[in-house]
């Protein structure tokens, strides 16, 4: 907690949960609670969950210039955003490196919401703001309470009307508990899901209020290790976790292409102007790894950073791997060269001393078709 500046209004709900916060973009976390995180896990894919992941960013952007800085630094094409309405885009630098993600909320004709992790967007931001019509402020009061799961729903109507005819990645203004919040139909669970961004005064009184209230229906607070279980199962990247600054290709200086990561779609259809887009585009089949997954033996993990081998050579490494309860089965994200980017080659992961078997396997595991986090109704 030594680097920690940034405090939770929820922290000490936190540590009575058994948590020692540690440290994650310079906000206590709760990493994990006295309670297994599998159960965490299968509450969030069986019942619903509550989480705190206020340690997530959030920038306001305002200004008749606020479309343009954004158009630029992203790589979506922010003009078909309409207010009310989100999307999931990435960040380069000019060598055409992923830098950083976030979602977008046009939350106003000039105005956005930018949430992200611990890239370095704001920094990006704060700098394109300067000389231009448009103003930055970083809204550490804002608090994010996401509620993920089947149950989400069910739980938020009761509350909330017109909430089940909110479409992914749409946000509402609204009232919860009498505190004025902004809900969003997002989330980084694979779920169907709600982020709810309320002022620090009303962060524990929502929390409370949904934690007793939920009890009766299963849905508990869940801590963020959590995250590293769902996503595994459902293709969500944690930036740096997966990239580069952790696993090092040889001599290269940090830095993967959304083609090596997975995440071209992130490119708006026919958008060509945006950093680092003639790198960007120059380096289509230039892939040194590709992100993929692993379908492995056993119960047992491996630790993130395990080789993944082939025929006596090392072909990739594990960056996060989970065993599921619920699918009764061992996956992994793993960085491999691009020739075991297929399904069914045989690979072993060498973890602890130990050689544990599997197969390269496509992602995502759970729901390809998105299905459960885009359903309507």
């Amino acid at each position: 907690m030594a680097e920690s500046w940034r405090i939770s209004a929820v922290s000490e709900r936190h540590r009575a949960l058994g948590s020692v916060l540690e440290d994650w973009n310079g906000m206590g976390t709760p990493w994990t609670y006295r309670g297994d995180v599998q159960d965490d896990y299968v509450a969030i894919r069986t019942r619903a969950g509550l989480m705190d992941v206020s340690g997530l960013k959030k920038l306001h952007l305002v200004g008749p210039h606020a479309s343009a800085i954004l158009d630029y630094a992203t790589t979506r094409n922010v003009a078909k955003i309409t207010p009310g309405r989100s999307a999931y885009a990435t960040v380069l630098n000019d060598a055409g490196r992923f830098i950083d993600d976030c979602v977008l909320y046009r939350t106003g004709p000039n105005a956005w919401m930018v949430v992200h992790g611990a890239g370095t967007l704001h920094e990006m931001l704060a700098q394109a703001v300067v000389g231009r019509n448009a103003a930055l402020l970083f809204d550490d009061d804002l608090h994010d309470l996401s509620l993920q799961g089947p149950l989400a729903v069910v739980y938020l109507e009761r509350h909330v009307p017109g909430i089940r005819q909110l479409n992914y990645f749409h946000h509402m203004q609204t009232t919860l508990f009498g505190a004025a919040v902004t809900i969003s139909r997002t989330g980084y669970t694979g779920e169907r899901g709600y982020e709810i961004f309320c002022k620090a005064t009303d962060a524990a009184m929502i929390w409370d209020r949904i934690v007793e209230e939920g009890r009766e229906m299963g849905i508990v607070p869940t801590s963020f290790t959590a995250l590293d279980y769902l996503r595994v199962e459902s293709y969500l990247l944690f930036y740096p976790y997966d990239n580069s600054e952790i696993y090092p290709l040889g001599d290269d200086m940090p830095g993967d292409t959304l083609w090596e990561l997975g995440l071209d779609f992130t490119v708006s259809p026919r958008k060509t102007q945006f950093r680092g887009a003639p790198a960007h585009f120059h380096a289509k089949g230039r892939e040194r790894f590709r992100i993929w997954g692993l379908l492995l033996e056993g119960q047992q993990a491996p630790d993130a950073g395990a080789a993944v081998v082939a025929g006596g050579r090392t072909v990739g490494v594990v960056t996060c791997a989970m065993y599921s309860s619920l699918a009764g089965r061992t996956m992994a994200i793993a960085r491999v060269s691009p020739e075991f980017a297929i399904d069914g080659h045989a690979v072993a992961v060498q973890s602890r001393a130990v050689e544990i078997g599997g197969v390269t396997h496509s992602l995502p595991f759970d729901d390809p078709q998105k299905y459960k986090r885009t359903v309507k109704g």
